[in-house]
């Protein structure tokens, strides 16, 4: 009897254990997150009378999926790059926790089905649009981690995709008010990108990533471009009430959000320090969730 309680039990942990490695193959908390912008899109877009569930949901699903399946062939493209970085090395590939032949099976299959749930759940301009976001990160941005800091400018598009695909999965079509919400996560993550890219240095310089701009050094010049590019949110925040896409109010949060990030990038200008640069890397974390929730409680009928 106890044998077979510690064979369960092994059971269980081994099943439990694939989970979590599947789950990180394909970024499971990024995922997420690109999934929340994406519904934030939808929901900020949509004018229809009664509201449109299942094109939520296949978004949500076939975002998620498409999300997960760059993340995972960007893990199968930097498998020995991770192993030289301490941030990356306890991934599943690395740890050999996935064989790499599961690894694209898995990455097709769910590259496949989020694109189905795309085309059928929403419209062709959406799912060719998430299929250009996947394209972009996997095929432009990954490989250009390794040659310059192009590959932020690069990756800040399939990056700012998510809202732009949750509005045209709402209305079809791409407006200005759109090009306003893609615009916000565009600019949002050149300060964001940079931050990580100070925190995490040594460890890139390890796998020869160059993302930091003015040559990759952590020092004034650097903090300067952080500064600028988070100053550009300020009127950005505002564009969405100055249009008539929100209220006053989301106005005034974003601005509260938008000074309170910049304030941040002074500190690093300051004192160039890791430390100022993770306030800044956290305070990223927190502008866009607060500023986009803002955003869908203001919306203007």
């Amino acid at each position: 009897m106890r044998t077979v309680e510690v064979t369960d039990h092994t059971i269980i942990n081994l099943i439990s254990g694939r989970i979590r490695a599947y789950s990180d193959l394909l970024k499971f908390r990024l995922s997420a997150l690109v999934t929340f912008s994406a519904v934030f899109g939808y929901v900020l877009g949509y004018t229809g009378m009664s509201f449109g569930w299942s094109g939520l949901i296949g978004l949500s699903l076939g975002g998620f999926l498409i999300s997960g399946a760059s993340g995972a062939a960007n893990e199968i493209m930097e498998r020995d790059l991770d192993k030289l970085m301490k941030r990356t090395q306890n991934r599943p590939l690395p740890l050999q926790l996935i064989s790499l032949k599961e690894a694209y099976w898995f990455t097709t299959i769910i590259a496949i089905l989020g694109i189905s749930l795309l085309w059928v759940f929403t419209n062709p301009l959406t799912t060719w649009l998430g299929i250009l976001s996947m394209v972009l990160y996997v095929f432009a941005y990954t490989p250009l981690k390794r040659v310059g800091p192009v590959a932020v400018f690069v990756g800040a598009i399939p990056g700012a995709m998510p809202p732009l695909l949750g509005w045209t999965a709402a209305t079809g079509a791409i407006s200005y008010e759109a090009m306003i919400i893609f615009g916000i996560q565009f600019i949002w993550q050149f300060p964001h990108f940079w931050a990580i890219a100070w925190v995490s240095d040594e460890d890139y310089k390890r796998a020869g990533f160059k993302l930091l701009p003015n040559g990759g050094e952590q020092d004034l010049n650097t903090a300067i471009q952080i500064m600028i590019y988070t100053l550009f949110l300020l009127p950005l925040g505002l564009l969405p009430s100055y249009f008539g896409l929100t209220g006053l109010n989301s106005g005034i949060v974003a601005t509260i959000c938008g000074v309170l990030f910049l304030a941040q990038t002074f500190s690093l200008m300051r004192d160039c320090s890791r430390k100022s640069a993770l306030k800044i890397m956290f305070g990223s974390f927190l502008y866009l969730p607060i500023v986009q929730i803002a955003y869908l409680l203001d919306k203007m009928p």
